[in-house]
């Protein structure tokens, strides 16, 4: 399985850098919705949708939620930075209630899991990851940026994975998601360290406060967003969100972690950006 999971994950991250770096910032963001989409599909079942018209349905509303933000906030246009970050606020304060749930769960089921609030939640989230990296591609050093952002989520997710499976002992989230221990939390820490050692040898003119701030407080909200969808799908019955991606599952379980540090990235890098 970790073979199968390191190869899936490599092949992933060339496709990643070579597209992000060849390609114009909006030709990427453009390429993102493709994506996005094949999350949203898998989102349909995690909602409850099952009639392939009632997916098609919601997957064209998702569509039209990007159309309608990426003209809003300008990304093929002239960037309206300050919009994106007053709507990428507003998301942090969203899953800093999401965060609730995960504390109150399973009683807070009922406050999520209905049919109409799940299809709301997915238009929401997966629409303002879009415009979260959209944004950030958008501004100087942008791809290098979202690179950066891409890197705290996997090694949050690589530090949690191999710690766990090491010295996994206390769990973390017991209710929500057996696997994950605190153990595997403290890798995951590690390696963010770590990470903030190498970029204050690399741009020496960092602020330290503020690239920890950065690096620890994105790392932190991967974690939200991954145990986020863990809920969902215990809650669903089921261990993956698909089987798209061997070793790995499905787009969504690449994208949990993404969905909440994106736009805790983008805010901080706008308010107070260590570069």
């Amino acid at each position: 399985m970790f073979k199968l999971r390191l190869i899936t994950a490599t092949i992933l991250a060339v496709l990643f850098a070579f597209t992000l770096m060849l390609l114009s910032p909006e030709v990427f963001a453009s390429l993102i919705v493709l994506v996005v989409l094949l999350a949203g599909w898998e989102w349909t079942d995690l909602a409850g949708i099952n009639a392939k018209l009632g997916k098609l349905a919601y997957l064209i509303i998702l569509l039209l939620s990007m159309v309608i933000a990426s003209y809003f906030i300008g990304i093929h246009g002239e960037f309206n930075q300050q919009l994106s970050y007053q709507i990428c606020l507003v998301i942090v304060v969203l899953w800093a209630i999401i965060f609730l749930w995960l504390q109150g769960y399973p009683s807070s089921a009922i406050l999520w899991s209905p049919q109409l609030i799940m299809c709301l939640l997915g238009l929401i989230l997966l629409t303002s990851t879009w415009l979260a990296l959209a944004s950030i591609v958008s501004l100087e050093n942008g791809q290098w940026m979202l690179a950066l952002a891409i890197t705290i989520v996997v090694l949050a997710d690589l530090g949690g994975y191999m710690a766990g499976k090491l010295f996994g002992r206390h769990k973390l989230a017991p209710t929500i998601s057996p696997g994950k221990t605190w153990e595997g939390f403290m890798g995951a820490i590690i390696l963010e360290i770590l990470l903030i050692l190498l970029l204050k040898i690399i741009v020496p003119n960092a602020d330290w406060f503020k690239l920890v701030f950065l690096v620890i407080s994105v790392s932190l909200c991967s974690v939200i967003g991954d145990l986020f969808e863990s809920m969902l799908k215990r809650h669903r019955g089921v261990k993956d969100s698909s089987s798209l991606l061997p070793g790995h599952g499905g787009v969504l379980d690449r994208l949990d972690g993404v969905m909440a540090a994106l736009p805790i990235f983008f805010v901080i890098l706008i308010k107070a950006s260590p570069f």
